[in-house]
């Protein structure tokens, strides 16, 4: 599934729906209030943008996702991949790694990961 990229006030917004959720519309309005300093049409705006974009759903005034946090992170990383190296994760990796020193504990966890996908097959 491709997700639309969230600009930074939606993503606040997004992180406040999967902090909070399941939550009824009005309590949405006032964390947004609170949180945000939204009104109330500001609020209904954008929670419906992100509902046409299949994140989110107002199903008889009760806010859920229909995507978790994790689910729409992965997919943009994916589409990042696609997009800027041509789905090559070895290039991304590549890349991120001339420009970003990992540790050895992260070089564990991501050789754990390799080998469990191995394993798999």
């Amino acid at each position: 599934m491709e997700f639309t990229k969230m600009g930074q006030v939606e993503s606040r917004f997004a992180d406040l729906i999967w902090d909070n959720e399941p939550l009824t519309s009005k309590e949405l309005v006032e964390l947004c209030n609170r949180e945000l300093q939204w009104k109330k049409s500001t609020t209904y705006t954008v929670l419906k943008k992100l509902c046409e974009k299949g994140l989110f759903q107002n199903d008889g005034g009760t806010v859920t996702s229909l995507v978790s946090r994790e689910e729409y992170h992965a997919g943009q990383g994916v589409q990042m991949v696609e997009e800027a190296f041509n789905g090559s994760l070895p290039s991304f990796v590549a890349a991120f790694m001339n420009r970003q020193k990992i540790s050895a504990e992260e070089i564990e966890r991501i050789q754990k990961l390799i080998d469990s996908y191995k394993e798999e097959e």
